[in-house]
């Protein structure tokens, strides 16, 4: 069910009609400028990535508290419990 041989060689020449040599190369060199392009670009983010590793951050004090939380901590503590 896949694109055989015989089915990517007409499509290539389609495309060969449609768009001609010349402009295919340049196509293909655009292309392949891009990818390598992109390519830089991911390596750089990973090491920019490992250069600025992450610093955790202390707490200056301490976690606030809802009433509501603890009522609810409560009454499932005492239901396990019981």
């Amino acid at each position: 069910m896949g694109i055989g041989m015989r089915e990517l060689i007409i499509i290539l020449l389609v495309v060969l009609l449609v768009f001609g040599a010349k402009k295919l190369r340049t196509i293909g060199s655009d292309l392949g400028a891009a990818v390598r392009g992109f390519k830089k670009s991911v390596a750089e983010g990973e090491n920019e990535q490992d250069e600025d590793d992450p610093k955790q951050l202390r707490a200056e004090g301490a976690d606030a508290e809802f009433p509501e939380v603890a009522k609810d901590t409560d009454r499932k503590a005492s239901d396990r419990g019981a």
